[in-house]
């Protein structure tokens, strides 16, 4: 997928490590392609006014200081003004600019995780316990994967394999589907920046869309993307544990049956035990 032609964007020095042709950033290689500005910001931003890019309120979308929302909650600031406190240098530089990167490639879904987040804050408050809803849409902003899947068969095997833990069956016996008709997409910027440095247990919070055909259309799989954020009964249990180096193509090793045999990484569904009856 291609998140649109934009030029070359610079960007600051904690992507230049990375490997930006990894599989897992494939979306992202439009933006990510040099590692010189010397204020990144600036160039975020150029792109973000470019595409005419807003928050689910309309507002322009900017990417800010991280000082920016003082001692406001930090989505309730980003719902109220469109801007995003963004560290660019330092301790969690490269955490910042992955999320400011699928704010520019997936629009939509940020938008909408953002706007139930603010939603939930203004009902709730911030407390020790964000609820359900904000549980979500954290575990989807921070590790979320999409699996978009081509037609109404597809999504109906990864979703049974899903939830019943058929590594096997989904990454082995369906592996020629994968790229073809399942397209895996990562919303979570967390999830990038453990990809920077992967190893075998790094576990994604999936979502699984039948995107109709349109699959392989970013733009697309962003606007199926925020519909299920915007679902009414969003909660943890609508989402799937997922090991991402299991996926087809993403990891040398797992071309081997033998990659899936490890039960510490690819787990068994738990069991289901009876509850207990009191005489």
């Amino acid at each position: 997928m291609d998140a649109g032609g934009v030029g070359r964007l610079a960007l600051p020095h904690p992507l230049t490590a990375l490997d930006q042709r990894a599989p897992w950033y494939g979306h992202l290689h439009a933006l990510a392609v040099a590692c010189t500005a010397a204020v990144p910001v600036l160039a975020l931003n150029a792109v973000g006014r470019d595409r005419g890019l807003s928050n689910a309120a309309g507002l322009r979308l900017r990417f800010v200081p991280a000082d920016d929302a003082g001692t406001a909650a930090y989505e309730a600031h980003i719902a109220a003004t469109g801007r995003v406190p963004t560290r660019s240098a330092g301790a969690g530089a490269l955490h910042d600019l992955f999320n400011a990167l699928v704010w520019l490639t997936l629009p939509a879904t940020k938008a909408a995780l953002n706007a139930r987040q603010a939603q939930e804050i203004a009902r709730a408050g911030v407390g020790a316990v964000r609820g359900a809803v904000r549980d979500a849409c954290t575990l989807i902003d921070e590790s979320g994967l999409v699996l978009a899947c081509a037609d109404t068969e597809t999504y109906g095997a990864v979703k049974q394999a899903l939830a019943t833990r058929d590594w096997l069956g989904l990454f082995v016996e369906q592996r020629a589907q994968w790229h073809a008709r399942i397209a895996p997409v990562v919303i979570g910027h967390a999830l990038l920046e453990k990809l920077a440095r992967p190893y075998k247990g790094i576990t994604a919070q999936v979502i699984v869309l039948d995107c109709h055909g349109g699959h392989g259309d970013l733009l697309h799989v962003d606007r199926r993307a925020a519909d299920f954020v915007q679902r009414a009964d969003l909660a943890t249990s609508v989402l799937a544990p997922l090991p991402v180096l299991g996926i087809p193509g993403w990891w040398p090793d797992n071309e081997e049956r033998a990659f899936y045999a490890d039960s510490r990484v690819f787990r068994p569904r738990p069991v289901q035990r009876s509850p207990i009856v009191s005489a």
